[in-house]
């Protein structure tokens, strides 16, 4: 370990010292006071910002446009304000600064980063698009970033898996419509970059051959938050177009921060939060023992608490950043260090960030060079399963017959076998879906370990003022290895006599090159913007995966791969290359009028052996803009308005190796047949999108309204059907069936404060989406996302459904509707799977607040989501063993009642319908939930203070929380963790690792 971090220490301290040889002056702060008026027409600006740049030291204008600030003579003092050209001041001697704000030019107007990294004017959009800057990244940490951005943006679900720090998040852009990925694409300055999932749970016993329900963390949550300088989410496929079969599910666009022209600061921040376990099951304390159950007589226990058994997790994310800007060379530099103890006794998590970007200009500034490297190692130590039943420490907990004494089997989780020579478990009812929690972690070992490197390049070359040519180059380098060690005794349905032993070692390689000539020129009241390009994008895949059940190992606990008896081998050696030609233009009219149009065609490798390998297929879209505020005279209080509507065509990529599968080798040689037929005329899915929509500001811009309305219809999905008697095959491949999404997305933004001691800004955003399944195909009466097994439930699509339709067991019902009961009064049980559930919800609803009084500032945000449905297996599994409150509480009464309808035979009907086969109808459970997902108040250190150090520009302390409590849930868990965050496996708690409560304190310092 240490050999191999080598490189890490060694490149981290030669930065440092290579960036801190600029030096950094330190100077004397002067008091600045000043009206800020508009140009036109010499009025004051009430609102406007008035920032120390790279510092949080700041403060708005009041209604007469007054302001004063306190900066370092040398800082940079930047004065902005939506539809003024912002203007920048260098501190001297002076105290007295009045600004006068030019009204944005065509060339400085609000610019957002689209597709491909090409920046165009905010008002030209001709879709809807939602930017989060990196404070919103920050204020309130998570360690995968992307988490940070649930409840802030319209149409974008964000749910993380239940796994814990580390794990993978499961974003969702305008509803799913993919049965193969439903992912968003995520770029980088303009680059794509991997975030692929090696490993997630496929049943709800466990994932690959049965090992358990890991999820092996994305690449999203490698990046460190503190480098983000903005996120901007491209929802609709016309926003995405560009990245033809690639936008599909939307793009987040991510912008990175670099160093700035004549600025050079050094920051600092570290961010510490307690993690406690909320949500658990609510078991009983009245009811004992009877056999492995807890039907036992009644009596005053002195039960096992559950909660118990977890711990307080702390994750610290420590962060230091340097950045320094000359006139032809700006340097940015940051390290990070992520370390966290997990809830789970000896779980963690320890990550390292090195990031060091520079840019130069060269050739009288019309060539432009920016390098960017970002090195990330990463190491988890037994990281928990996300559910399920195998492997799963919270199965045997949570089950254990309530009154017995459960402290016994935690500290004597193991006991000698003098026979064996060898500790062995120790549990009163040993399944394989059961064992002793404490065995589970600390005889149950794994490690993961991540390598990743991502460096890019770009060259730009501004040949005349309005023509520029850019080539850009990036290599993402993703190196996994897992271990996992099971010790003997584990259930042998797990484990051989001797344990178990598995190592994955996976590599991911990103080659990503492309060319890209900008043109931009005024021809009177004609504007034109156009760029047209190449690239090419190759992806490979290496890994070994090695295990050695269903088999065994020579000699018991000896965990190597020379003492496996080779019980499961899966080997990938894939590349999979897209060659792309794509252009775009704009035309704009008085600056008021804008069309945009696109063109992609993609040649992608998994088309090959395919009718359209030599064509490729072609993605266009075209949309139109109105800036009727421009257009007609309307009143002042309107400061824009605007209508836009836009139509495209976009993809989303083929597996590999349906066009034309080949046999393969598995273990000992084995030969394992092709069963299924060449597929010649396989096609990408496209997905048809429209949408329309209009925006306007008013007052000043404290009033901000944004509507959109879209449809998106997917087809050619990619369905595999069982092959006719004779073909020589037993499946085959087709493309067809339509889904389609439809939906609303509303933001509204207020700033009903705006003084120059307060200031209050207040967003809300509004998202639904109605998801429906057009068509399948003929012979396809339904397609399933997994198969149901054990557990009755089943995740599937029927023509006519959606996509989220959970089947299960329902109550067998009368022809009166009651409960159909057997000879002994029980329910009896339906004998088909039918539909019981569906998970997408209602409608989405967040509200994000900042509140800045003189030096104190609170943000909280409250998410929401109304309707949909989730289901609970583990109240099923709970309730059959008699162990829960609801237990408890119907044999106090005496009966059950369902729909009117009493049951008094409490441990039958519980006993009938629940556990894995039960009835599911009746675990079914409101999805809607209102939290405060987060809170943080902070304190600017006064700058009379911060005088006496002759060090710190700025200082901030914060009190942060996330995931703070519910105002209101019904579902006895948190409907938004995950089980898995692939298709099957949704709205369904398995055993989840329960959600946390985070609670701690974040300090930001400036030099």
């Amino acid at each position: 370990m240490k050999r191999r971090f080598n490189w890490f220490q060694r490149g981290l301290m030669g930065a440092i010292m290579l960036l801190l040889s600029v030096g950094i002056a330190f100077a004397q702060d002067v008091t600045i006071k000043g009206t800020v008026t508009g140009a036109e027409d010499g009025m004051p600006i009430p609102g406007v910002s008035v920032i120390q740049k790279g510092t949080t030291n700041g403060t708005i204008t009041d209604i007469d446009g007054n302001y004063t600030i306190t900066a370092p003579t040398g800082s940079v003092v930047s004065f902005s304000f939506v539809g003024m050209k912002a203007q920048e001041v260098t501190v001297g001697s002076q105290t007295t600064l009045n600004i006068s704000l030019q009204p944005e030019s065509i060339e400085m107007e609000g610019v957002v980063v689209t597709a491909l990294g090409i920046k165009k004017k905010e008002k030209s959009l001709t879709y809807s698009t939602q930017q989060v800057g990196g404070e919103e990244l920050t204020r309130s940490k998570d360690a995968n970033l992307v988490n940070a951005l649930a409840g802030k943006t319209a149409g974008v679900q964000i749910n993380k898996n239940s796994s814990g720090v580390g794990g993978s998040t499961k974003v969702t852009i305008r509803g799913s419509r993919s049965i193969s990925n439903n992912q968003p694409l995520y770029v980088i300055d303009g680059i794509p970059m991997l975030n692929s999932v090696s490993e997630a749970p496929a049943t709800a016993f466990g994932g690959s051959n049965d090992a358990g329900g890991r999820d092996a963390g994305d690449g999203i949550s490698n990046l460190n938050p503190d480098d983000i300088k903005s996120i901007n989410i491209l929802k609709g496929p016309a926003a995405a177009a560009l990245y033809g079969t690639q936008a599909a599910n939307g793009v987040i666009v991510i912008e990175t921060k670099k160093g700035v022209k004549g600025h050079s600061s050094v920051s600092f921040s570290s961010n510490t939060t307690f993690e406690s376990v909320m949500m658990l099951p609510e078991l009983q304390n009245q009811y004992g023992a009877k056999g492995i159950t807890s039907w036992g007589s009644k009596g005053n226990l002195d039960a096992y608490d559950p909660k118990d058994f977890f711990q307080t997790g702390v994750t610290s994310i420590n962060s230091l950043s340097i950045s320094s800007g000359a006139e032809k060379m700006q340097t940015y530099f940051s390290y990070a260090n992520t370390t966290s103890k997990g809830t789970i006794e000896d779980s963690g998590l320890d990550k390292h960030n090195l990031n060091l970007r520079a840019t130069t200009k060269l050739f009288d500034d019309k060539v432009t060079i920016d390098g960017n490297m970002n090195l990330i190692h990463q190491k988890v130590e037994n990281r928990p399963v996300s559910g399920g039943y195998y492997f799963n420490p919270l199965v045997g907990l949570y089950r254990f017959p309530r009154g017995n004494d459960l402290n016994a089997y935690r500290d004597n989780f193991e006991t000698y076998n003098t026979e064996r020579n060898l500790n062995e478990q120790n549990w009163h009812n040993l399944q394989a879906e059961e064992q002793n929690p404490w065995w589970l972690t600390q005889r149950v070992r794994s490690d993961d370990e991540r390598f990743r490197s991502i460096t890019n390049l770009t060259v730009k070359w501004d040949v005349t003022p309005a023509f520029n040519v850019q080539v850009r180059g990036s290599y993402d380098f993703i190196s996994d290895k897992y271990n996992h060690r099971t010790f003997a005794t584990t259930h042998t349905a797990l484990s051989g006599d001797n344990g178990r032993y598995i190592t994955f070692d996976n590599r991911q390689e990103l080659r990503y090159g492309d060319v890209l000539a900008n043109y931009n020129k005024n021809f009177g009241d004609i504007s034109f913007t156009a760029s047209v390009g190449a690239s090419v994008n190759d992806s490979r895949t290496k890994s070994v995966r090695l295990d050695s059940r269903p088999k065994d190992l020579y000699y018991a606990n000896v965990f190597t791969v020379a003492n496996m008896q080779m019980g499961y081998i899966e080997e990938v050696n894939s590349q999979r290359q897209m060659q792309s030609l794509f252009g775009t233009a704009q035309v704009g009219f008085k600056d008021f009028l804008f069309l945009d149009v696109t063109g992609r065609n993609d040649w992608s490798s998994t088309l090959a052996y395919t009718n359209s390998m030599s064509s490729g297929f072609f993605y266009p879209s075209v949309g139109l803009t109105a800036v009727l505020s421009d257009m007609l005279e309307m009143p002042e209080w309107v400061n824009l308005g605007k209508v836009r509507g836009a139509w495209s065509k976009v993809g989303n990529d083929l597996p590999m190796f349906i066009s034309n599968p080949i046999n393969s080798l598995g273990v000992d040689g084995n030969v394992i047949i092709n069963s299924t037929a060449p597929f010649d005329d396989l096609k990408p899915e496209l997905t048809t999108s429209f949408e329309i929509g209009t925006e306007w500001t008013f007052v000043n811009n404290r009033v901000k309204f944004d509507f959109t309305y879209y449809r998106t219809n997917t087809k050619n999905q990619l369905f595999q059907l069982d092959a006719p008697a004779g073909s020589g095959y037993s499946f085959y491949y087709v493309n067809a069936g339509e889904i389609q999404n439809e939906g609303v997305e509303i933001m509204l933004g207020l700033t009903p404060v705006a003084k120059n001691d307060f200031y209050w800004k207040s967003d809300f955003n509004f998202a639904l989406n109605r998801n429906k399944v057009i068509e399948l195909h003929p012979d396809l009466p339904f397609f399933s996302f997994g198969d149901p097994g054990n557990a009755n439930y089943w995740m599937r699509m029927d023509e006519g459904g959606s996509y989220g339709d959970i089947y299960g067991v329902k109550f067998e019902r009368n022809n009166d509707g009651s409960i159909k009961v057997d000879e002994d009064g029980l329910p009896v049980a339906g004998s088909d799977y039918e539909k019981i559930a569906n998970i997408n919800p209602d409608f989405n609803l967040g509200w994000n607040n900042t509140i800045n009084y003189k030096n104190l500032t609170l943000s909280f945000l409250i998410d929401s989501r109304f309707g949909g449905d989730v289901i609970s297996m583990t109240q099923a599994d709970l309730d059959q063993l008699g162990v829960t409150q609801v237990t408890a509480d119907a044999r106090n009464k005496g009966y059950v009642d369902v729909d009117g309808q009493r049951f008094n035979n409490v441990e039958g009907f519980y006993s009938s319908i629940g556990g894995r086969q039960g009835i599911t109808e009746h675990y079914v459970y409101d999805a809607t939930n209102i939290r405060l997902r987060e809170m943080t108040i902070g304190y600017n250190l006064p700058e009379s203070l911060l005088k006496k150090t002759k060090l710190f520009k700025a200082a901030t302390v914060s009190a942060v929380g996330r995931n703070l409590f519910f105002f209101y849930n019904s579902a006895p868990f948190d409907p938004d963790a995950l089980y898995s965050t692939g298709n099957n496996l949704q709205g369904v708690d398995i055993f989840g690792m329960p959600a946390t409560r985070s609670l701690g304190f974040n300090v930001k310092l400036n030099f």
